[in-house]
């Protein structure tokens, strides 16, 4: 391995990404070998050991997976109230990865996993505007004033305003569906924005994380991302990024 930046070498162990592991190296609870070092640039060479809070760490082989979230499972490794996760159903081989993001107990949809910390800090820093896609039907007929509203901003709690791009795809008298994309990523966001306007989502599945697409999975179903998706992905948050200093 030829050397490579500390923050980097971090970063690749999964704990975290490379701008919290810039935080832990000015810390001080950072060591290479028996050196602490606080120096963001520091090079860790191929047979150095490095330490955090006296735990030793290395790079790991990052894992890339895409998966079809069904309704009845949340987001998380364990619950406190004893609901099923959707580490009950994910290969036990897969249990040591992290969804980024969440989708709510009653949604359904795309989730990507990974151990790539990096990766899910860019893909859910509030700085980063990621695009998420949804498809979700209510239970009425919506109104153009109201989509309106929500393109432009609407207070769904105090002092947070959200926002999102709605195309209607089929309006009836009982039922509207739309495709929806997000750039925020606020708890139940879509939810309280249409019980803002007193609607009831009936079904909300997201069906695209940035450059990931949901097609070609079944409910319930997970599969590896291709390493040129993956690339794929990390060159469109670059891009995304960079528009955004």
């Amino acid at each position: 391995m030829p050397s490579t930046r500390l923050n980097k070498y971090i970063a690749a162990s999964g704990i975290c990404s490379r701008r919290k592991a810039d935080e832990l190296i000015e810390s001080g609870v950072v060591y290479v070998n028996a050196q602490k070092v606080t120096e963001l640039g520091y090079l860790v060479k191929e047979k150095d050991k490095v330490f955090i809070n006296n735990k030793l760490i290395r790079p790991v082989k990052h894992l890339y997976y895409k998966f079809f979230k069904p309704a009845g499972y949340i987001t998380t490794s364990s619950d406190e109230k004893g609901r099923k996760t959707i580490y009950d159903i994910l290969p036990e081989n897969l249990r040591g990865l992290k969804p980024v993001g969440r989708l709510d107990k009653d949604s359904t949809g795309l989730l990507i996993l990974t151990n790539d910390g990096e990766l899910i800090n860019s893909l859910t820093h509030p700085s980063v505007k990621v695009p998420k896609v949804y498809l979700v039907s209510i239970d009425s007929l919506i109104h153009a004033h109201e989509l309106e509203q929500m393109a432009n901003g609407i207070e769904i709690e105090k002092g947070k305003i959200a926002y999102a791009d709605i195309q209607v795809l089929e309006a009836e008298k009982n039922r509207t569906m739309m495709r929806i994309t997000l750039y925020q990523g606020m708890n139940r966001q879509i939810r309280k924005m249409f019980e803002y306007f007193g609607y009831e989502v009936k079904s909300l599945k997201r069906i695209q994380h940035a450059t990931i697409q949901l097609e070609g999975l079944k409910r319930g179903e997970v599969k590896p991302i291709k390493p040129r998706e993956v690339k794929d992905l990390k060159n469109f948050l670059n891009r995304v990024i960079q528009n955004n200093d």
